[in-house]
């Protein structure tokens, strides 16, 4: 279920509270939720999984995407959570395409190119073109 980009961040759909403990066996330290609270009310909401994960010893953050779109708090919250990680982050959402489209903003901003952005979430079975265009201007046109 949890799906690897590369050896620090996994990514998934929607987490149980069960999920948490498989996270915790596969060595992540941090959990990302991406997904707002309401969304889909028979989910586990933010403060299920967060208690969830702390009494697993993992550290938790809520960095919630709506279908609006991503926002430059968002993505720098984003790079400022997998920075202070400890080990390995697993982000979450319905899906798993926002946490996915969210680490590509925060990898274009820190300055990898967008090919690679594009390959590792390609590997991890995602597509960024929705958000290529502001992945290209966030690393400077690189490719």
């Amino acid at each position: 279920m949890f799906r690897s980009i590369n050896e620090k961040v996994s990514v998934s759909p929607q987490i149980s509270l069960d999920d948490v403990a498989a996270a915790k066996a596969d060595g992540v330290t941090l959990i990302v939720n991406n997904r707002p609270d309401g969304e889909e009310p028979g989910a586990p909401q933010s403060a299920d999984i967060e208690a969830a994960a702390k009494a697993a010893g993992i550290d938790y953050i809520s960095i919630p995407i709506s279908h609006s779109g991503f926002s430059a708090p968002q993505v720098d919250a984003m790079i400022a959570a997998l920075d202070g990680a400890k080990g390995k982050t697993l982000a979450y959402c319905r899906s798993g395409t926002r946490s996915t489209l969210l680490w590509s903003l925060a990898q274009a901003k820190k300055g990898l190119s967008p090919d690679e952005i594009a390959r590792l979430a390609g590997n991890a079975g995602y597509d960024i073109t929705p958000v290529r265009a502001m992945v290209e201007a966030l690393a400077g046109g690189a490719n």
